[in-house]
Order: structure tokens, then C-alpha cells, then sequence
């Protein structure tokens, strides 16, 4: 599978990724770690069953990179040269060990490159949704997006 070239995403474009993934304590406790990251509401079982939620969160910028990276094989694989940035984050529900998401794209905007003419620029807007149907992660990114005419230069 590969990625969409700029000419070939169109602003309204709609994608429900799959393979979906169920996030395991693994997942939790190694991106923790590595990130150096001691909250102990993502490490802790007896702290977090002190919490309202009763039990350990998924750390949520592991959730972030679970939303993109599900999107990578239908809209970037080897056709960006980078992500620009992120923005519009949001966290509204939580994520839980042994919760499955499920990843949605949506293209909100493109415009080619002012200097450079082998590459544009497109936002996509993405979704995490759990098993219950719940948004638990969205953000707007920016991606340097190749041209199919780049491949001739």
C-alpha cells in the first residue's frame, strides 16, 4: 500500500483506517518509560484505582501517535517529506488498557508550496475512536505532501 500523492487528495476526502488496534499494557508501559514520563496515573495500578477513573489511563500521547500512524498506510506512506506540525489536540475521553481504536481521516485543506514546486501542503483533520464509539483523540496536522511530477525532476 502506499500513500496519496498531493494531486490525489481532495479537500473532503474521508478515511476510515483499518487495521483498527487494541492498545495493551505493553504499549502503555513502554511508551511511558521511554518518554521518561513518571506520572504514575500510566504506571501506577494501585494509584490509579485511587483515581475516578479507577484504573490506569493509556498515556495520551501514545494515543496521538496510535491516531496517525493508523493513518499512514492510506494517506502518507512514502509520499510526504514531513509532518509541519499539529494542532487542535484534544484528549476528550480517555483510553484504557485493552481499549481497540479505530482511525478516521478527513483532508480540510491543501494548497500547493510557494517556494518549491515538486511539493504542496495538505491538513488533515484526525479522529481516534474507541470500541464504544467515543472520540478519544482528534488533531489537525500539516504534512509536506509530494507531487506526482516530483517523481520526473
Amino acid at each position: 500500500m502506499k500513500g496519496k500523492y498531493f494531486e490525489e487528495l481532495e479537500v473532503g476526502m474521508t478515511f476510515t483506517h483499518q487495521p483498527s488496534r487494541t492498545v495493551t499494557e505493553a504499549d502503555n508501559l513502554f511508551f511511558t518509560t521511554l518518554t521518561m514520563n513518571p506520572q504514575p496515573l500510566h504506571l501506577d495500578a494501585e494509584f490509579a484505582a485511587g483515581t475516578p477513573h479507577g484504573q490506569i489511563l493509556v498515556n495520551s500521547i501514545f494515543t496521538l501517535g496510535l491516531v496517525v500512524g493508523l493513518s499512514v498506510g492510506e494517506t502518507t506512506l512514502g509520499t510526504t517529506l514531513g509532518n509541519l506540525g499539529f494542532d487542535k489536540t484534544l484528549f476528550p475521553n480517555p483510553v484504557f488498557i485493552g481499549d481497540t481504536i479505530t482511525a478516521t481521516t478527513r483532508v480540510v485543506d491543501k494548497r500547493e508550496s510557494k517556494s518549491k514546486q515538486d511539493r504542496g501542503i495538505v491538513t488533515f483533520e484526525h479522529q481516534g475512536i474507541n470500541q464504544r464509539g467515543d472520540v478519544v483523540c482528534s488533531c489537525t496536522r500539516g504534512a509536506m505532501m509530494l507531487r506526482m511530477n516530483s517523481l520526473a525532476d
